[in-house]
């Protein structure tokens, strides 16, 4: 069986001191992709290097939650990066991008509106480079969705996966609908995930696939409780190795085996990405 981590953060700074330690227990599990999702312009030559060193993929974009320090010339930034490497084959996507309504100071403006201003000018990039997009869905999938349809063409379908989804049933077909896979990733390990893990069961099995979002949102195993971490605990670090143990929750709550689930997740990961497709032959 192989897999593919659809999202993980492996440029972050907790993974400074192991990183090829990590990528090699992760290919030892199996997972044979790991698509890296910069976060903000210093981010981006971090992401397509480590890509390029680790036969995986990136994507460029600037995450909601970075815009409160982005640069006037980050968009044009990113535009020109866009250009520069579009023929790059592990570029595989604009993102992570998106709006996130959970934070306090992004929901007020000013920040409110500057986060929702980047998110709309940077799918109008993935329009212009015909690149699929990775999203940041917190508290927001409406206003993400109105702002996809307001960008749709019936030329050119939109392409990509809602990261870490965990909205209602209503809002994940509405992804599903516009072309969207719905990534889930270790907080589908957690019994308390009533809604979210019922998706992960009903959902069409071509909709789901798999990511761990490393070194965040670590499974149930790895979690440390607040009240452990008040009292010098450290918070388990999630890695992508770990995703075949994820996989493992996902096919039994669905009832199918660990093997059709890998093979489904990663078709459905080339179906959103296609440029995987090429980096796993």
């Amino acid at each position: 069986m192989r897999w593919i981590d659809t999202h993980c953060h492996l440029d972050a700074p907790e993974f400074a001191a192991d990183r090829a330690e990590v990528r090699q227990r992760a290919r030892a599990a199996g997972v044979a992709q790991v698509v890296i999702p910069a976060v903000e312009v210093g981010t981006f030559d971090d992401a397509r290097h480590l890509a390029h060193a680790g036969g995986d993929s990136y994507c460029l974009g600037i995450h909601p939650l970075y815009v409160d320090r982005a640069l006037p010339d980050s968009l044009a930034q990113l535009d020109r990066q866009l250009q520069l490497h579009h023929a790059d084959p592990r570029l595989v996507a604009v993102g992570e991008i998106g709006l996130d309504y959970f934070v306090p100071a992004l929901t007020q403006s000013p920040l409110r509106e500057k986060q929702e201003d980047y998110y709309r000018a940077q799918l109008k990039l993935a329009r212009q480079y015909d690149l699929p997009v990775v999203l940041h869905v917190r508290r927001s999938a409406d206003r993400l969705l109105k702002h996809l349809r307001d960008l749709r063409s019936a030329a050119s379908p939109w392409l990509g996966i809602a990261h870490a989804f965990n909205g209602s049933d209503v809002q994940a077909l509405e992804f599903v609908k516009l072309g969207f896979k719905l990534g889930f990733g270790g907080a589908v390990t957690f019994e308390r995930a009533l809604q979210l893990r019922r998706l992960a069961t009903t959902l069409p099995l071509d909709a789901i696939v798999l990511e761990t979002d490393a070194p965040d949102i670590p499974p149930h195993w790895l979690y440390t409780q607040a009240d452990a971490r008040a009292h010098g605990a450290a918070q388990g670090r999630n890695e992508p190795g770990e995703l075949p143990r994820i996989a493992a929750v996902v096919a039994q709550l669905r009832g199918i085996s660990l093997q059709a689930l890998a093979e489904a997740t990663e078709r459905n990961a080339c179906a959103a990405l296609p440029r995987l497709g090429a980096l796993l032959l």
